[in-house]
């Protein structure tokens, strides 16, 4: 065998032996991905509902009842944004797209970066490789292994921090950038302000649904109940961001994968035929020789 023909015998079974790790990956990828999207798909309805109920309430009871969490400061002076990736790569753009949306918010804060006030909580270590080296950023590392244990339990204790940290006045605005799960395929990418609460618009050109303005009866008193409600439903809802990047990532690797596997195979046909072409120039080659051969002897 020659020494081309070997070459690519070689790469084609390395090719197929890569091939086996992308769809062990795929299938990994899968199973966990309808564990992923179950979560979502119960939490999203009742996230939504009660992030706007939370931005109805807000804005129902201005002037009325003091709600730290929806005052807005007069001057943003410190901002922490929370970056929402993986723990491990192999899931094609996702952690980069993440990235590039904390990315914006860095540029978007220039002023508070610039001045060393700009706070990051990065969840998940992709988020804190892509930043531990940036200049002036405060790094908050506490809650980066939440994905290795994902629950409401270990949510809560990031969000409490967060919280926290807004009412004691480390922090102005809070930030969040993460992936929005829609299907294995599509994730919008997005930095959403999660703090101060984004108050629901009662404009009349404003449109219907959640914007429309809803009287609420309070039982016991509105402001103990406002109290404990808010933080409650700010937990809920910093759970249900957690639920679509944990979905979202497993989507884009159980994408990355497929493709690749099906890149592979592709290469294993294209080498195939190559293979097939060479090893029938060297057998006609090999003919022509003997033959050849066989007619210098005949005339001599």
């Amino acid at each position: 065998m020659s020494g081309k023909l070997k070459e690519v015998k070689t790469r084609i079974a390395s090719i197929k032996s890569t091939q086996q790790i992308t769809k062990a990956m795929k299938l990994v990828a899968a199973s966990k991905l309808k564990k992923a999207t179950d979560a979502i798909v119960r939490m999203r309805p009742y996230a939504q509902k009660l992030s706007d109920m939370l931005s109805n309430i807000a804005s129902a009871t201005e002037g009325d009842v003091q709600i730290e969490l929806a005052e807005a400061r007069a001057e943003v002076k410190n901002v922490l944004i929370v970056t929402l990736t993986s723990d491990k790569g192999l899931c094609g753009g996702f952690n980069a797209n993440v990235v590039k949306q904390a990315q914006a918010g860095l540029e978007k804060f220039s002023d508070q970066l610039n001045a060393g006030n700009l706070h990051l909580m990065p969840i998940g270590k992709k988020g804190y490789d892509a930043f531990k080296r940036t200049e002036k950023v405060v790094m908050n590392e506490d809650h980066k292994d939440i994905f290795k244990d994902l629950s409401f339990e270990n949510a809560s204790a990031a969000i409490d921090e967060i919280m926290d940290g807004y009412t004691s006045g480390k922090y102005d605005e809070v930030h969040v950038a993460y992936a929005e799960f829609k299907n294995p395929v599509v994730q919008f990418f997005e930095l959403k302000q999660f703090l101060p609460i984004v108050k629901a618009n009662f404009d009349e050109g404003a449109d219907a649904g959640s914007n429309k303005k809803v009287d609420y009866i309070f039982q016991p008193e509105k402001e103990r109940l406002i109290n404990e409600l808010v933080p409650k439903i700010l937990r809920t809802q910093f759970y249900s961001y957690l639920l679509d990047s944990n979905a979202s990532e497993h989507g884009a690797r159980m994408t990355a994968m497929d493709n690749a596997t099906e890149n592979a195979q592709e290469l294993i046909r294209d080498l195939t035929i190559a293979y097939n072409k060479e090893r029938q120039a060297a057998i006609t080659t090999e003919i022509t020789e003997i033959v050849s051969g066989a007619a210098a002897l005949e005339g001599s």
